[in-house]
């Protein structure tokens, strides 16, 4: 039998200074070991993006941060080479990442209200706007408030959609709507979108140098060319909105936002009786994200071909190759739903889309 191909540059003893790509490698470990302990290395980084968005809104739980430590301490040369413990560290972190999920969904929701189901304007108004992308609530709330009294409207990109769930941020004279498709379409976007961009997480791509100038980023986010904001005042955006020439009135169509945990569990009896009765076919989750490659249509075309009969549950960011077609509705809500979007991870949180065929502007 064929040994598992490996490759391994976690320390200094790699073979060639470069890394192992045999099992077992320099120091003993096999491909079993490599990839647990790559495994617990990844997960500690997504769990990292939603422990930090939930400190900032005052929640955190010690036992995350105690785990974080020895789990990357498991991680380090010649410290464990058992499987089954890597195994019990790689189980107990899905466990330590659903508890810090958990947090910042309590902290959205004491912050900005109970989520709830509303429609979302995709484009922008006529005058000047700022677009924010990322992650980030916090900034997003930062921002409204900053903008206050002025006209500068704010617009949400990629996973801020969920925003316009919470009323306490939808209802804020200064949001606008949404703009934009997926991530990786920001460097035609964002240019094109005529205003400044704030990017408070992933995923910002390096911008090129002809609207390098309109692209801010907070804290921890920065690129190349960009203007990194360490706090929380935002006030050279808004100057820069200001400055930029006022934005066309371009509708793209809408979004249907809000369908939280929350909502579906108040109509959890009316689903059950429905799966009973015969009346839901399947519930189809898509996890995965299509990827900007012309022939990459996988997810695309498996949402397309689900009978009207059942629901499409998406997760993270895939839902934008995929939100653009009206899925229509079934017992009274959207076929489309998102759950568990980066933003808020215990979905789910967005839905619906209403795209005419083409864009209108006045």
């Amino acid at each position: 039998m064929n040994p598992l191909p490996m490759f391994c540059n976690q320390c200094e003893q790699t073979m060639g200074g470069t890394g192992c790509s045999h099992s077992p490698g320099i120091c003993g470990k096999d491909a079993d070991v490599q990839s647990l302990q790559e495994t617990i290395l990844y997960g500690l980084k997504g769990m990292a993006a939603y422990a930090s968005h939930a400190r900032r809104l005052g929640k955190h739980d010690e036992a995350v941060s105690a785990f974080v430590e020895e789990a990357l301490f498991s991680t380090m040369t010649n410290v464990n080479f058992d499987v089954p413990t890597l195994f019990e560290i790689a189980m107990e972190l899905g466990r330590k990442n659903f508890r810090v999920m958990e947090l910042l969904d309590q902290g959205h929701v004491e912050a900005f209200g109970d989520p709830s189901p509303a429609v979302v304007t995709v484009g922008t108004k006529a005058g000047p706007g700022i677009l924010m992308t990322g992650h980030d609530l916090v900034d997003l709330a930062d921002l409204l408030k900053q903008a206050e009294g002025t006209d500068v409207n704010v617009y949400t990109h990629g996973e801020m959609l969920p925003a316009h769930m919470y009323p306490k941020l939808r209802e804020h004279p200064n949001l606008a709507g949404h703009y934009g498709g997926p991530w990786q379409k920001q460097r035609a976007e964002f240019p094109a979108f005529g205003g400044p961009v704030v990017a408070t997480t992933n995923c910002v791509l390096i911008p090129h140098a002809h609207y390098a100038d309109c692209l801010f980023t907070t804290r921890f986010t920065a690129v190349p060319g960009g203007t990194r904001i360490p706090g929380n005042d935002f006030s050279a955006v808004i100057a820069k909105a200001k400055a930029c020439p006022t934005l066309a009135k371009r509708v793209e169509g809408a979004l249907e936002v809000g369908y939280h945990r929350k909502v579906l569990l108040d109509a959890a009896g009316t689903i059950v009786d429905a799966v009973k009765a015969g009346q839901i076919s399947r519930f189809f989750v898509i996890g995965g994200c299509d990827g900007y490659e012309p022939g990459r249509s996988y997810f695309s075309d498996y949402a397309e071909a689900t009978p009207p009969d059942s629901f499409i549950l998406t997760l993270g960011c895939g839902k934008f190759r995929i939100n653009a077609r009206d899925y229509g509705r079934h017992l009274g809500l959207p076929r489309l739903m998102t759950w568990a979007s980066a933003t808020t991870p215990t979905g789910p949180s967005a839905s619906r889309s209403r795209w005419p065929r083409r864009s209108t502007a006045a």
